[in-house]
C-alpha cells in the first residue's frame, strides 16, 4: 500500500512540477528558439488548458476501461511527450508536446484517486490524504527552483532542456513500478458513458476564446483571430446547450442551478485565474525587468509558494470552525499583498531588490494558500450526496483551466501594455487587485461551511 501511494504522489508530483516548471525557464527558452510574447503566453497556458480540459473524461475513461491501464497509458504518454519538449527545435513543436503532455496527463492524475479509494482502508486512505498537501507543496515550491539550477548549470550544455529531459527518469521509474504494483482491472466498466460530444465542445470553446484574446491583442485582431474567437464563444454557447441535453453530461445542470456551487465556480476560477498569471509575471518582471538569472528568480519567488504551504496547512485545522469567512481573510490578505507588491513597484521601480520584494511576496502566497485552501471545499457545502463526484471533477477541471487562461491572459496585459517594464507591471498588478476584490460579490453567496465528510470524485 505505501508502495501504491509512493507511486501515486510521484504521478502527481510530476504534474505539479511541470504546470509550474516554465514560469522560471520561459524567458530562456524564448531567447534561445524564438517565439517571443506568444512562446510566453502559451508555454504553460496550452498545459493547463490541456489538462483542465480532459480531466474530467480522464476519471471516467479509467471508470469504463480500467484505472490500472488508463495510468498506463498517461504516464507513457506524459514521459514521451516531455521528450519531445525537451528536444523540441523549434516554439510550435515544443508547444505542441506541451498541450499532449497536458492530455496525457489528463488521463493519469484521475487514476490514483481512484485506485487508492478502491484498494486503501479507510485509515491509510486518512493517511494518505494528509500527506498529499504537503508533499505537493514540496513539488511545487521545487519545479521552479530545481529549473532555475539546472538552467543555470546548463547540463552537457542543455541548457534549458533538462527541465523536462528529467522526466525521461521519473516517467520510467513509475512505468516500472505501475506495471509490478498497481491491482489488475482491465475490465473496467463499459456501462460508464462518456460525452465526447460535450468534451470536444468544452476543448474548441477554450481553445478558440484564449487563441482570439491571446493572438487579438497580440497581431491587432486581424480576421484569424476573431474568427477564432465568436467560434469559441459559440462552441460555450453550445457546451452550455449540451449539458441540458445529453444524457450523461460532464457537469449536471442541477450543479449550476445550486447557487453556493456557482458562486464558489465563479470565485475559483477568478482567483485561480488572477494568480496563476501573477505568478508567472512575477517571474518575468524579476528576470526582464530586476535582470535576475533563473536562479536567483526561483529563490526570489520561494516566499510565494512557502506563503502558500503555510495557510493552506493552518486553513485545513480552522475550515470546520470558520468556514466562509475563511475565503473572505484570504482575499482579503491576498488584496494586501498584491497591494503591496503595487506600491513597491511604483515607488521603487527597476530599482527594487529580491529582497525589498520578498514580504510582499510572502503576504501574496499567504492569501492565496488561504483561497486555494479553502474556496473549492466551501463550494461543495450545499451539494447533494449524489452529485459528490461531478461537483469535485468539476472543480479540479476549472482549476486547471483558471490557471491555463490566467497565465495566458495576465501575461498579455503584462507584454501588450507597452512602455518600461515597471509600468507593464503597475498596470498588471492592478488588473489581479481589481480581479480579487471583485470575488467579495460571488463568495458572499457561498455556502457557510464545508461538507461534514470530504467529497471524493475525479
Amino acid at each position: 500500500m505505501w508502495a501504491i501511494l509512493g507511486l501515486v504522489l510521484l504521478a502527481d508530483a510530476l504534474d505539479m512540477i511541470d504546470s509550474t516548471v516554465t514560469n522560471i525557464a520561459a524567458p530562456t527558452i524564448s531567447g534561445e528558439i524564438g517565439g517571443g510574447a506568444s512562446l510566453l503566453k502559451w508555454l504553460g497556458a496550452s498545459y493547463a488548458l490541456a489538462m483542465g480540459v480532459l480531466l474530467v473524461v480522464g476519471g471516467r475513461l479509467g471508470d469504463r476501461y480500467g484505472q490500472r491501464r488508463l495510468f498506463l497509458v498517461g504516464i507513457v504518454g506524459f514521459t514521451a511527450a516531455s521528450a519531445v519538449c525537451g528536444l523540441a527545435p523549434t516554439p510550435a513543436v515544443l508547444i505542441g508536446a506541451r498541450v499532449v503532455q497536458g492530455a496525457f496527463g489528463a488521463l493519469l492524475i484521475p487514476q490514483g484517486m481512484a485506485i487508492m479509494t478502491k484498494t486503501f482502508s479507510p485509515q491509510m486512505l486518512r493517511t494518505a490524504f494528509g500527506l498529499f498537501a504537503p508533499l505537493l507543496g514540496l513539488a511545487t515550491v521545487g519545479g521552479p527552483i530545481i529549473a532555475g539550477f539546472l538552467i543555470d548549470a546548463d547540463v552537457a550544455g542543455l541548457s534549458w532542456r533538462p527541465i523536462f529531459l528529467v522526466n525521461l527518469l521519473l516517467g520510467t521509474i513509475g512505468t516500472v513500478a505501475a506495471l509490478k504494483l498497481l491491482p489488475r482491472d482491465d475490465d473496467g466498466d463499459p456501462s460508464v458513458s462518456i460525452d465526447a460530444i460535450g468534451s470536444g465542445l468544452l476543448a474548441l470553446a477554450m481553445g478558440g476564446t484564449l487563441f482570439g484574446l491571446i493572438e487579438g491583442s497580440s497581431d491587432s485582431w486581424s480576421p484569424l483571430p476573431i474568427a477564432t474567437l465568436l467560434t469559441g464563444l459559440l462552441a460555450f454557447a453550445a457546451f452550455g446547450r449540451r449539458q441540458v441535453t445529453a444524457a450523461d453530461p460532464l457537469l449536471k445542470p442541477s450543479l449550476l442551478r445550486n447557487r453556493g456551487f456557482s458562486s464558489g465556480l465563479v470565485t475559483g476560477l477568478v482567483v485561480f485565474a488572477a494568480t496563476s498569471g501573477l505568478a508567472y509575471v512575477l517571474s518575468l518582471f524579476i528576470q526582464q525587468a530586476l535582470g535576475a538569472d533563473p536562479g536567483d528568480t526561483a529563490l526570489g519567488l520561494l516566499p510565494l509558494t512557502a506563503g502558500i504551504i503555510v495557510a493552506a496547512g493552518a486553513c485545513m485545522g480552522l475550515m470546520a470552525k470558520l468556514g466562509r469567512t475563511l475565503i473572505f481573510a484570504g482575499l482579503a490578505i491576498l488584496a494586501l499583498g498584491v497591494g503591496g507588491l503595487l506600491t513597491l513597484v511604483i515607488v521603487n521601480g527597476a530599482e527594487l531588490t529580491l529582497w525589498q520584494l520578498a514580504p510582499a511576496i510572502f503576504v501574496t502566497g499567504l492569501g492565496m494558500g488561504a483561497c486555494y485552501g479553502t474556496i473549492f471545499d466551501i463550494a461543495l457545502g450545499d451539494i447533494d450526496a449524489d452529485e459528490a463526484g461531478s461537483a469535485s471533477g468539476s472543480l479540479s477541471a476549472v482549476q486547471q483551466l483558471a490557471a491555463g487562461a490566467g497565465s495566458a491572459l495576465v501575461t498579455t496585459v503584462f507584454l501588450q501594455v507597452g512602455g518600461s517594464f515597471t509600468h507593464a507591471m503597475t498596470v498588471t498588478l492592478i488588473v489581479v487587485l481589481a480581479a480579487v476584490v471583485a470575488c467579495l460579490g460571488p463568495a458572499r453567496l457561498l455556502p457557510r461551511r464545508a461538507p461534514a465528510e470530504p467529497t471524493g470524485g475525479h
